[in-house]
């Protein structure tokens, strides 16, 4: 089975789709079978990064059934044992998926024989995001030191636990619970999930139990991109540990990546940063984030992988 990681941030500029290009790069180096598929959908741009300015294939392709397989969407770049699903040629309308579009991708997702696929989601917090972000429990954020990029990295994270809260409970039960958590306590909504669901605990033992053991499932990570000298080099572990008492979910600090110029010229040159600066403090930092992300997969897991819950 395919080791699946979503990798999303709050706030566009944080570097995700070169943090993805980046970790799928040094996956497939090391001989692993990589996949990256662009769902930044309305502004897809990993092709571009990856080395590849026309793709002849696109998602767009698979949705609007001019392939019948997600498989033939998938195109070689220039990195051995790299390939990418890119969104270069999407169309306008992409970005407001239909459920039942949403739905078939990950499916098929799920059924494509790579070691490692890595999914490039879109800033900021709508459905489509957060929906492919829970399609694995073991989802990449992604800040920079801003607090502002902070914030919303936090809110992003905050929507992922809240939308499993819904899932998991049926419609009309979520929304009686919720409805007399508010009566209770009027914090009992959206901004504090964490509240909700000790309110729900309370009016609902045995709901209360299901809910504790499906959000245990998530061990998410934190990467803290384009981290200059003058920043906190411990502000990625302050996040963790801030996310773990306010909403009780766990999150393996990656690492800093360090701010470095010369990205800005390896994304103009249309040529993958690692291969034009592989020596650099930057890729020594991606290197070791990739070394982490192996190390938390190799550690015993608690419960299976998440299973999409086609009724929500």
């Amino acid at each position: 089975m395919s080791h699946v990681w979503p990798i999303g941030g709050g706030k566009g500029g944080s570097g995700k789709s070169f943090l993805t290009c980046s970790l799928g790069m040094i996956l497939a180096k090391e001989g692993y079978q990589t996949l990256l598929v662009d769902l930044d959908l309305g502004a897809a741009n990993l092709h571009t990064i990856t080395g590849v300015p026309h793709p002849p294939m696109s998602l767009s392709d698979f949705i609007r059934k001019k392939c019948e397989r997600l498989s033939e969407a998938i195109i070689e770049t220039p990195t051995s044992n790299l390939f990418l699903i890119s969104g270069a040629m999407n169309t306008l309308d992409i970005a407001n998926l239909a459920h039942e579009q949403k739905l078939k991708i990950i499916r098929h997702i799920a059924k494509l024989p790579f070691d490692y696929i890595l999914l490039d989601l879109g800033a900021g917090t709508s459905f489509n995001t957060i929906d492919f972000f829970m399609t694995s429990p073991s989802g990449i954020f992604v800040t920079t030191p801003e607090p502002t990029a902070i914030e919303n990295i936090y809110r992003l994270i905050r929507s992922v636990y809240f939308r499993k809260i819904r899932q998991t409970l049926d419609g009309q039960a979520f929304r009686n619970l919720a409805r007399e958590a508010e009566e209770r306590n009027r914090h009992a909504t959206v901004t504090n999930p964490d509240l909700l669901l000790q309110v729900i605990r309370e009016l609902d033992p045995e709901k209360g139990i299901i809910l504790e053991k499906e959000l245990r499932v998530f061990e998410f990570k934190l990467m803290v991109n384009q981290h200059r000298k003058q920043d906190n080099p411990n502000i990625g572990k302050v996040i963790c540990r801030i996310i773990e008492k306010h909403l009780n979910l766990k999150m393996h600090f990656l690492g800093n990546v360090g701010f470095d110029d010369r990205v800005h010229n390896a994304v103009c040159k249309t040529t993958p940063f690692i291969d034009l600066y592989p020596y650099t403090q930057t890729a020594l930092d991606l290197r070791e984030c990739c070394r982490q992300l192996l190390s938390a997969r190799d550690r015993p897991r608690e419960s299976a992988r998440l299973v999409w819950n086609e009724s929500s």
